[in-house]
């Protein structure tokens, strides 16, 4: 592949990745403004109550016909954990221990 088209395709594809960002941010808004979902703060102390430790990630996901949210969580003994909370409702819906 000639250089200045590879060049012009990394910057097509990044530039293209914030929109998708805004998207899904648009739409957990948009959720959260119909009431199908949870503020994130709610969902945050929700989740150290089921698993206490430190979110060091959140990912807010569609799966059939629900909104969920999956925090990976570090805990005091250094283990990491995966949590499904269910957005709507802040029931925790599956806890796996990842070490």
């Amino acid at each position: 592949m000639p250089r200045p088209f590879h060049l012009l395709l990394t910057a097509l594809l990044l530039a293209a990745a914030p929109a998708h960002a805004d998207s899904d941010g648009e739409r957990a808004r948009a959720a959260l403004e119909r009431g199908e979902i949870r503020p994130l703060d709610a969902v945050l102390a929700a989740a150290r109550t089921a698993v206490p430790g430190d979110v060091v990630a959140v990912d807010l996901k569609r799966d059939d016909g629900r909104w969920l949210y999956k925090l990976r969580i570090l805990g005091p003994d250094g283990r990491r954990r995966d949590v499904k909370i269910d957005a709507g409702s802040l029931k925790v819906i599956d806890d796996d221990d990842e070490d």
